[in-house]
């Protein structure tokens, strides 16, 4: 008697057979995927069709995080808004005394017929990257020639100066950060008033050279710009010093400074305007020069011709 099986529960080619042909379809669909790049345009076909079943299955998931993130953002905005409150009421009153002292000013200055100062105006940018030379400290932002960028000039953050424009693109710059070792800062010690400059180090921090020994510098000074070379405005903080080391056998001490800006961490700046060359007038320029009548030909006092004996 014939005992094999009906056609219908015949089965196909074995089990060995299967799996040697799909690995060997396998491995020829990584080759040719990986040598010729065949199978790019399926995989973006199937990604297409997979993407909203990912979105579908990633959806609980992603609600949680939200719904955690969302009552998380409403208690830290709580206490960020009780925060600015306090600091708010602490900070009116020295506020309130600053426009009264902004306003005496302004009316002294006209008394006195003083210049006002120039009014720090610039365009805000972001930081794109840093420059690819490990030995400068130098820094990308996203305003060019098309913006009116120009070389020169000064570069603020919210606490203090960071850098100098020093070379500019149609639609980016270039900005020499302060802690390069090619950078000075003509610099003002806020505490007496005493005048310097700092240099870059290269490494993070700055340095006054040429300080005497016995000069007036403690740790904790705050070094504001003087506005002397033309470029920054009076006022900005640059540093503060950190250590100052003095020895007899120097006649100049060590003085090592540190930036009060976020030098090497910041995502956006602000690109001030150059500062404008203050020029006097002819006539201020003629009031202020002793004998200036006398020097003037038609003008002061006429010269008697001497009298005949």
């Amino acid at each position: 008697m014939d005992h094999q099986p009906p056609p219908f529960f015949k089965r196909g080619p074995a089990p060995l057979a299967l799996l040697s042909f799909y690995v060997a379809a396998s491995i020829a669909l990584l080759i040719l995927d990986t040598r010729f790049k065949y199978l790019e345009v399926v995989r973006q076909g199937v990604a297409v069709v997979t993407q909203p079943l990912q979105l579908f299955a990633q959806m609980p998931a992603r609600t949680l995080e939200e719904a955690a993130g969302y009552f998380a953002n409403v208690t830290r905005l709580q206490d960020d808004n009780s925060q600015l409150r306090q600091a708010q009421l602490q900070t009116a009153p020295a506020l309130q005394r600053l426009q009264h002292l902004e306003s005496e000013n302004a009316n002294l200055r006209k008394l006195l017929a003083v210049k006002e100062r120039q009014q720090a105006q610039g365009l805000a940018a972001r930081v794109l990257y840093t420059a690819r030379d490990p030995f400068t400290r130098r820094i990308v932002v996203d305003r060019g020639q098309q913006d009116g960028i120009t070389a020169g000039q000064p570069v603020i953050d919210e606490i203090g100066v960071i850098g100098q424009v020093t070379r500019t693109f149609p639609y980016v710059s270039e900005v020499t950060l302060i802690t390069d070792k090619e950078q000075s800062v003509p610099v003002q010690i806020v505490r007496n008033g005493l005048r310097s400059v700092a240099f870059g180090l290269g490494r993070g921090q700055l340095e006054l050279r040429y300080m005497p020994s016995n000069a007036d510098v403690q740790n904790g000074d705050v070094l504001v710009t003087s506005g002397l070379d033309g470029i920054y405005l009076p006022g900005f903080p640059v540093a503060k010093v950190v250590h100052v080391e003095r020895d007899t056998a120097y006649s100049f001490a060590r003085i090592l400074c540190a930036p009060v800006a976020g030098v090497e961490n910041r995502d956006a700046v602000l690109l001030l305007k150059p500062r404008q060359a203050e020029v006097p007038r002819p006539a201020e320029l003629d009031a202020d020069t002793p004998n200036a009548a006398a020097d003037k030909p038609g003008k002061g006092k006429k010269r008697r011709p001497p009298r005949n004996p």
